[in-house]
């Protein structure tokens, strides 16, 4: 078979495709507006991993996990747009790791709102200027956003989804020989995640200036010559800057954990996480005694992190991931007892 006819071949399974998803398309005007006859949630995270799953089952190849996830999470994006257009904000500017994660589960073509602050992006969605918002709440190497941990904690806004996104850093520059470099703008922890990159290039003596994103960097160090930037690849890329070296963190293995916040509650996946605040009493025992509740029950908890308390009641509040939803009857057993103690974050399907 020559090229030309395997192209032939290619364009009438495109042109399948298309037929395709224009069907599926149709179906979705459907469901959306049965869904907007109820005020019902157009973002499911629950159902897009009941359909992933369900096709990760069914693939034979050449295809691998990770692709089918790319491609159906663009179409998921592309279909809530046609149901009902709604706007997503994030902790920006446009290019900072914060937007590449909310486009990884929005899409391309969502209407996205950058803010400049964790506190704003709260703002935002509850003042209903935007329906979701992606928020950083840990890194594997510099641990929780206390920010973020803070405003859950005053919200009424609801986790309904969460997103682990490596996170790798690209140098980037105007000049082409580093020795002429005097300045490396880049976020404080950034700096921090690339002390050896820094090290082994001759690197310590220069001018390191933090500024509030790796993507203000990289717009920086464009616009200033003998400067360089540690930022993210989308960012170079958006602000023409030539990358000189890439992946320069010191550890590869480094992820930030995003949480997709709004103003609904998901319904069971099978699969589930649900995050709390716990406001225990000031006394000895008081957490033992709270946590062996969750084990009684049966209940695998994942993560547990104190933070200064504000309330003159407490020294202490904990916040806590474990596995299963809300509705769970295990889970309603520990929560009633607890009631009082208890301040629920969101019930979501496990991310990656």
């Amino acid at each position: 078979m020559n090229l030309k006819k395997l192209r032939q071949e290619i364009d009438s399974i495109d042109n399948k495709i298309l037929e395709l998803l224009n069907r599926r398309m149709e179906v979705v005007k459907k469901v959306g507006e049965l869904k907007n006859k109820t005020s019902a949630p157009i973002y499911r995270p629950e159902r897009e991993l009941e359909i992933l799953s369900r096709l990760k089952k069914l693939n034979r190849g050449p295809l691998n996990d990770a692709a089918i996830e790319a491609i159906f999470l663009e179409i998921f994006a592309v279909a809530r747009n046609l149901e009902r257009p709604e706007r997503v904000a994030y902790l920006g500017p446009e290019g900072s790791f914060t937007h590449q994660a909310a486009e990884s589960r929005f899409g391309a073509m969502s209407d996205y709102l950058p803010m400049t602050s964790i506190t704003a992006v709260f703002k935002a969605v509850e003042a209903k200027r935007a329906k979701y918002a992606v928020v950083p709440i840990e890194n594997s190497i510099d641990g929780v956003v206390g920010e973020t941990l803070d405003l859950l904690g005053q919200s009424d806004i609801l986790i309904v989804a969460e997103i682990f996104m490596p996170i790798h850093h690209t140098f980037a520059s105007l000049e082409e020989d580093i020795k002429k470099i005097k300045k490396i703008y880049s976020k404080d922890i950034a700096f921090g995640q690339c002390r050896n990159f820094l090290s082994e290039h001759g690197l310590e003596d220069v001018e390191l200036i933090p500024v509030e994103s790796t993507a203000k960097a990289a717009k920086l160090a464009s616009k200033t010559p003998g400067s360089a930037a540690i930022c993210s690849h989308i960012a170079a890329k958006l602000y023409n800057l030539p990358i000189m070296f890439e992946n320069i963190e010191d550890i590869h293995t480094n992820k930030t954990r995003f949480i997709v916040i709004s103003d609904f509650k998901n319904q069971k996946s099978g699969n589930d996480k649900t995050s709390i605040l716990a406001k225990l009493d000031d006394k000895p025992g008081a957490l033992v005694e709270f946590l062996e509740d969750f084990n009684n029950a049966n209940i695998n908890l994942t993560k547990i992190e104190s933070r200064p308390s504000k309330d003159i009641e407490f020294n202490y509040w904990f916040y806590i991931d474990f596995e299963g939803h809300i509705d769970d009857e295990n889970v309603k057993k520990v929560f009633e007892k607890h009631k009082s103690k208890i301040k629920w974050l969101g019930s979501y399907a496990k991310g990656n």
